[in-house]
């Protein structure tokens, strides 16, 4: 990976259990799909990280060449992406999410 910013990306994915690129902060959310994935996260009672695209202009354009996705929320489980907003709204209706975290919850 020889983009800088690619980089940094896949060293913050590599480093946090669940992180959420999104729009704003889990307590001031800039977008609507930002507001819903984090607040999904936060029904699940686990720690995870947020990146604020936002504040980074290179960061904002570098996830979405790094997961090859073009919209912002994005959730990363385990070095895994997840998805956006749609994707983990499905996810989290049928149980899909809450079997991926529950791992989580036993280790917070």
């Amino acid at each position: 990976m020889s983009d800088p910013m690619l980089k940094q990306i896949d060293e913050a994915v590599k480093s946090n259990d669940v992180l959420l690129f999104m729009k704003g902060t889990p307590e001031f959310p800039q977008c609507g799909f930002s507001q819903r994935v984090s607040g999904i996260l936060g029904e699940y009672k686990i720690p995870f990280m947020t990146v604020n695209v936002l504040l980074n202009e290179g960061v904002r354009e570098g996830i979405k060449k790094y997961s090859d996705w073009p919209t912002i929320p994005q959730l990363y489980i385990k070095s895994e992406f997840i998805g956006g907003c749609d994707i983990v709204c499905e996810m989290h209706e049928s149980g899909e999410l809450k079997e991926l975290l529950a791992p989580l919850q036993k280790e917070a």
